[in-house]
């Protein structure tokens, strides 16, 4: 865990002296003009957010080496979040400019070519960024969006390029140039490597669907078998991969990312368990043996082996949420992993319960010592369990003595987990010994 830490701080350090190196650069050589500092701030502001626009491109490339010590869950939610603020840096920098000395003309009345290259950018990125924060509104499709986001996203950096390279009196510095150079390759190799190879690579090598078994009257499971001649890929039990079912048939051929249900212990194949609940997934029982798919991972940091000290787990899951407990708990169970878990898990009704044969096999062996207790809202009448929602009176009830020692895991809706989230703290639960898992990334 040390290790970790020590390769999280590394990359964050780095970052952080990725988008100061033109300022750096720029301060050194005392560029004029010196004493208009609004004119200054605009330009210092273009520079920096430049950097982080070609570093976006980095955070969405799914490189072990970035995702590996945070996980996807926290690199792209940072990689959204650096995106806006990159979007307000630039929004910022023509005003800035034309307010410090510069000149109103720059906004619209100044009709040099490379002006209007940063106001086409400038356009374009509001665009695209007001796309990213209301697409649901909006009701844009995720593919479409995504498919516009791949366009505009490089558009803008190949715009923001030429305009500053031309407009901006930091580029009379060679080593400006250099590094504008050495960014925008940096970018298109990253790209490419991304949206092109990786892609070619995994359609070179397919994984085929074994079997398609249904769980529950709206959730199924995928059994991939790697290629001939191939290994399975290694994964820790609890992470997710990104799927792209190849099925014809006129059935949609999109990407998504789902959890690995299986356990690592299970040589030979792959699993995913997924509920219908949109249009891509309600076409998953259409699924056929034979037909192939292209999986990229394993992504993600939702595993117990990432917590060896942790010798008592709470587990509480939401719905489909059980899945990378299932792998979990399946990896404790064929490793034989002598740890003591509660599993609560919360569902509709009795029939939504998933894996509830197996959760029960297992509570009922000795390895991992788990109690299971599951949580219904909307329970029939000859249910006898727990009913209601996970509010904290119950949470404080079924956890009893674990708050104050175990490491808790969460996998729930959005709305159950931040509850949740605020239940474990208004119990004294210090958030270093919980770790979430989103639905969605």
């Amino acid at each position: 865990m040390a290790d970790n830490g020590n390769k999280s701080f590394s990359r964050i350090i780095i970052y952080l002296l990725l988008i100061l190196l033109p300022l750096l650069i720029v301060t050194a050589y005392h560029l004029p003009p010196p004493d208009l500092f609004a004119y200054n701030l605009g330009r210092a502001l273009a520079l920096a957010a430049f950097v982080i626009l070609i570093l976006q491109v980095a955070l969405a490339a799914r490189l072990k080496w970035i995702e590996k010590p945070f996980g996807l869950n926290l690199t792209f939610p940072f990689h959204r979040r650096m995106g806006l603020l990159a979007a307000t840096l630039l929004l910022c920098h023509p005003f800035l400019m034309a307010l410090g000395g510069g000149g109103w003309h720059l906004l619209l009345g100044d009709n040099t070519w490379y002006l209007w290259v940063g106001r086409i950018a400038w356009l374009t990125l509001l665009i695209n960024v007001s796309l990213s924060l209301w697409r649901l509104p909006l009701g844009l499709k995720f593919e479409d969006w995504r498919r516009g986001h791949s366009i505009s996203g490089p558009l803008i950096i190949v715009l923001a390029l030429v305009h500053s390279w031309f407009a901006s009196v930091d580029f009379t510095l060679g080593s400006m140039k250099i590094l504008w150079v050495a960014f925008l390759g940096l970018a298109g190799v990253l790209f490419w490597h991304h949206k092109f190879y990786t892609p070619a690579l995994l359609r070179r090598h397919p994984y085929q669907v074994v079997d398609v078994i249904q769980e529950t009257h709206d959730v199924w499971t995928l059994k991939f078998a790697p290629p001939p001649g191939q290994a399975r890929f290694d994964f820790l039990p609890g992470q997710f991969h990104f799927v792209t079912l190849l099925r014809g048939r006129g059935l949609p051929e999109e990407e998504h990312h789902f959890t690995i249900s299986s356990s690592p212990a299970e040589a030979g194949f792959l699993t995913s368990t997924i509920k219908a609940s949109g249009d891509f997934t309600a076409t998953i029982p259409e699924t056929k043996p034979g037909d192939t798919a292209l999986i990229q991972g394993p992504f993600g940091r939702f595993s117990h082996l990432l917590h060896p000290e942790a010798q008592d787990l709470v587990c509480i899951a939401g719905g489909i949420g059980i899945t990378p407990f299932i792998s979990n708990l399946r990896h404790l169970r064929d490793t034989r992993t002598d740890k003591r878990v509660l599993l609560l898990y919360a569902n509709k009704r009795e029939e939504d319960i998933v894996f509830r044969e197996e959760l029960d096999q297992m509570a009922a062996g000795s390895t991992p010592e788990l109690r299971v207790i599951h949580v219904l809202s909307r329970p029939g009448e000859p249910w006898q369990g727990e009913k209601g929602r996970l509010d904290q009176a119950k949470i404080n009830r079924l956890c009893g003595d674990r708050l104050e020692g175990s490491l808790f895991f969460l996998c729930c809706p959005p709305a159950m987990t931040q509850s949740l989230l605020q239940i474990l703290k208004g119990l004294a639960v210090p958030e270093g010994r919980i770790s979430l898992e989103y639905f969605s990334l």
